[in-house]
């Protein structure tokens, strides 16, 4: 009995398994994401976000608005509104 070549490329399923699980590993690292920070946004973060004039500010309303003695100038109000749309 003989048996012919029938020109099939030599194939080594552990390669072929190899480059799988490397283009898998490849596409992982691909997806993760990466975020760096800056040392002038660190230390802009560092700062307080309000000024002690606002924080006082913030609290008066917060105390007026929980004793129900807060009221809204509805005049002012639309004026702003009007004026911020305006643009």
């Amino acid at each position: 009995m003989k048996i012919q070549n029938i020109n099939l490329p030599a194939v080594n399923p552990y390669k072929a398994n190899q480059l799988k699980a490397e283009q898998n590993e490849h596409k992982t690292k691909m997806k993760t994401d990466k975020l760096e920070i800056s040392t002038a946004a660190k230390q802009l973060s560092e700062l307080s976000t309000f000024p002690a004039e606002r924080n006082e500010r913030v609290q008066q309303i917060k105390a007026q608005v929980q004793s129900g003695m807060y009221e809204v100038d509805v005049q002012q109000l639309a004026s702003n509104l009007a004026n911020h749309f305006k643009v």
